[in-house]
């Protein structure tokens, strides 16, 4: 076997021509497993030593491998002014994102201190900041409104009128967000134990931006309320954002002015200055922290005017200072929660990792999929004792830490200290910052989601399965809501891929002339197809959800219609028995009346001895050209040289065809029903004297098929080849046609 490169851009091979056995010699297979045993793998699990246990630490404490080489001079800097931006990003996105679900500020505030220091300890990403995100408080929001409404708190009050018990309320809501945290926490946990992080890769990238700009119009449509001071009656299921917006715009004529004009000009400010933010980036070194200042000026112009007692605007209130002591979650809850758990812990860690890997690619490093399921769940369980709701990454944060510098997760601890000194000395300080003004911050960070309606014309040209996906996943979050929404979209998601699997791309491939190469002749000019041989081409894995349509589009293709072949060959044997019977028949009639005539047995030779002692003939292949005598169409049988078939047989396709290669270079495993609709291909296709080879099969592939006893002395391992030139190329010198009239080589040039 040589190889030899004459000039650039051109090659020449010389070697045998190679089927499953001779490559097994040649390549010298071995018969050994480079897997250790289930006993070795077990004595290496439970082997301790200083080694192991120090990589397991260092795996589940990522901080320990990092921090005590964390170069100080070269990234304090830029860690610590990047962790105040963080921070002070902190501060009006924890309180506006505690609204969302339906919480009390300071629950925004506590979420994005403890789960922040857990992740600087368990997390491997250095850029992303853990804290609170919309969506997913959007979803914590669904389940308090759900399990904790109003109408469970009413009170009777003066003059027969009815109030709500704010205090029991949102007492009760604590639990509820607690327990739903803590639970979403354990799943994660569990997940990244078992190793299944891996999970994340069913949820498409269509899919997750569908999922996310579907629930920014939740947010967007739940915000609504604040800004034009309206009450709206709460719904529930199925279509209750339509519901909702419906209502919403029956109540616009009682809107309160004042807190509109509070909107609007919120509103203009955070917009006009955070596109400046975006616009002079690269010339300011921090962004201008607009949404602080806002809460700041909100603040206090609420507070010197009065705009709560004298216009009714509705404000924070009270924020209590300092910290309360941890408490377990209310395990009652659980079973009302198990779905609504899951359904956080899964789109916040696709959250969380998709950023992750986003700035681990960029920054060159990596991303432990599993350690980060399990530090994000240390999280949420962490941080549900300490009354925080369920936290992810957030974009615009995580954003902002890479740009200002970040270098390590030493900013997220910066920006801890500065929630710290918020909760405990200036937390009450914003007792009276209008909730309208929190409305508006959140609508201003929707702008990245809201962009993400532009997929849609991206997806068109590129990809239309990718675009359905998309559109799916936003219309059944939109009108199903959140929990049924992402069921809908991954179930929708898994029938793609099924459909995928069942609907693949059959094509005949051909040669093209002077070289190895086989092309689809559909797609290429240029391939053309060699005279007598079918090389048949699947895009798919043939598996047992499409092993029958793979049948049905060989016979399609090679034009061999086994079925119908298969009866007129039994057609040609039943009229070839009536006609030896009628024979035999005749014989014996003259047999007896030559002995009546003469007295004497005549021994009459049989005239189909040498027929009938070899057993019954396939008239099919007998012939040169049978006609069949059915009602039917007529069908001719057309037979080529003798030597055109294994064992002498003859082909008997009106095609011509005497070969088919089956290319199975793309599959790249073989379950029993594959196996057995091969054995069935080989076996029907040579009743008809057309020789089946396969090509391109890989080494996993032929372990499975041996396992699965495929190979017999009618199916040898000679019947596969490394390629499909190496098989067109045996079959041309098993037909003495080496030296044929088709351009097909034993030497390639290119």
């Amino acid at each position: 076997m040589e190889d030899g490169y004459t000039t650039f851009g051109e090659y020449v091979v010389h070697r045998e021509v190679l089927d499953e056995s001779r490559l097994e010699t040649v390549a010298q297979k071995g018969t050994w497993s480079t897997k250790p045993t289930v006993s070795e793998r077990m004595k290496d699990m439970l082997r301790c030593s200083v080694s192991q246990v120090k990589n397991v630490i260092l795996t589940w404490i990522p901080i320990l491998s990092w921090l005590p080489k964390y170069p100080f001079r070269e990234n304090i800097i830029s860690d610590l002014m990047s962790g105040c931006s963080v921070g002070i990003m902190h501060l009006p996105q924890g309180m506006a994102y505690a609204l969302l679900a339906s919480l009390r500020p300071v629950l925004g505030l506590y979420s994005s201190l403890y789960p922040v220091l857990v992740y600087c300890i368990f997390g491997t990403s250095r850029h992303i900041s853990i804290g609170t995100f919309a969506v997913i408080s959007i979803m914590v929001g669904s389940v308090t409104e759900r399990l904790a409404p109003d109408s469970n708190f009413i009170l009777n009050g003066t003059n027969g009128s009815e109030i709500v018990n704010l205090t029991a309320r949102d007492s009760y809501r604590v639990q509820v967000a607690c327990s739903l945290t803590v639970l979403s926490g354990i799943f994660q946990v569990l997940l990244g134990l078992v190793k299944f992080g891996f999970m994340v890769t069913y949820l498409s990238e269509p899919l997750i931006r569908g999922y996310t700009t579907a629930s920014a119009c939740h947010v967007c449509i739940s915000q609504l309320k604040y800004l034009f001071g309206v009450k709206p009656a709460r719904f529930v299921g199925p279509f209750a954002l339509v519901y909702t917006l419906v209502e919403i715009c029956r109540l616009l004529p009682q809107t309160k002015i004042p807190e509109l004009v509070v909107s609007l000009v919120a509103l203009a400010v955070l917009i006009i200055v955070k596109e400046v933010n975006d616009c002079y980036r690269q010339k300011i070194p921090l962004p201008i922290p607009i949404e602080l200042i806002v809460i700041i000026t909100a603040t206090v112009i609420t507070y010197f005017c009065g705009l709560n007692t004298d216009y009714s605007v509705d404000v924070v209130g009270e924020i209590p200072t300092g910290f309360k002591p941890p408490r377990a979650p209310d395990t009652t809850l659980f079973s009302q929660l198990i779905g609504d758990a899951f359904a956080v812990a899964i789109v916040g860690y696709a959250i969380n990792i998709s950023l992750g890997k986003t700035f681990a690619i960029k920054h060159g490093y990596k991303v432990n999929s599993n350690q980060e399921l399990v530090s994000l769940g240390l999280c949420n369980t962490i941080g549900g004792f300490f009354r925080c709701y369920a936290v992810t990454s957030s974009m615009s944060r995580s954003l902002v830490q890479e740009s200002t510098g970040g270098k390590t997760q030493v900013a997220g601890m910066i920006s801890s200290v500065i929630v710290l000194i918020a909760v405990l000395k200036i937390g009450s300080l914003f007792e009276d910052l209008p909730k309208a003004v929190l409305s508006t911050i959140v609508f201003v960070n929707l702008k990245g989601m809201f962009k993400q309606f532009m997929d849609m014309p991206m997806l068109w040209k590129t990809n239309k399965v990718d675009l359905l996906v998309w559109l799916v996943t936003f219309i059944s979050t939109i009108l199903l809501n959140l929990d049924l929404g992402l069921a809908v979209s991954i179930g929708f998601s898994m029938l793609t891929i099924i459909f995928k699997t069942q609907l693949p791309r059959y094509s005949i491939l051909g040669n093209v002339p002077g070289t190895e190469l086989y092309l689809d002749i559909d797609a290429y000019k240029e391939a053309k197809e060699i005279p007598g041989i079918k090389i048949f081409h699947s895009s798919a894995t043939i598996n047992f959800t499409n092993a029958e349509m793979y049948v049905e589009s060989l016979q399609e293709k090679s034009g061999i219609d086994i079925g119908k072949l298969q009866t007129e060959k039994k057609k040609q044997e039943a009229k070839q028995r009536r006609e030896q019977e009628k024979q035999k028949k005749r014989e014996k009639d003259e047999a007896k009346k030559n002995d009546n005539q003469n007295g004497v047995v005549l021994s009459t030779p049989d005239t189909d001895s040498d027929i009938s002692g070899k057993g019954q003939i396939n008239w099919g292949y007998h012939s040169n050209r049978v006609t069949s005598d059915s009602d039917s169409d007529s069908y001719e049988v057309f037979t080529v040289d003798s030597n055109q078939g294994e064992g002498g047989k003859k082909s008997s396709c009106r095609s011509g065809t005497h070969s088919i290669i089956l290319d199975v270079s793309v599959t790249s495993s073989m379950d029993t029903v594959a196996v057995k609709t091969l054995k069935n291909i080989f076996s029907d296709f040579g009743d008809v004297g057309v020789t089946i080879y396969l090509a391109g099969c890989q080494a996993c592939v032929v372990e499975q098929m041996e396992r699965a006893n495929f190979f017999s002395e009618s199916v040898p391992k000679s019947c596969l080849f490394v390629s499909v030139h190496d098989a067109v190329l045996h079959i041309f010198k098993k037909l003495g046609q080496e030296d044929n009239d088709f351009d097909v080589s034993c030497v390639t040039q290119m």
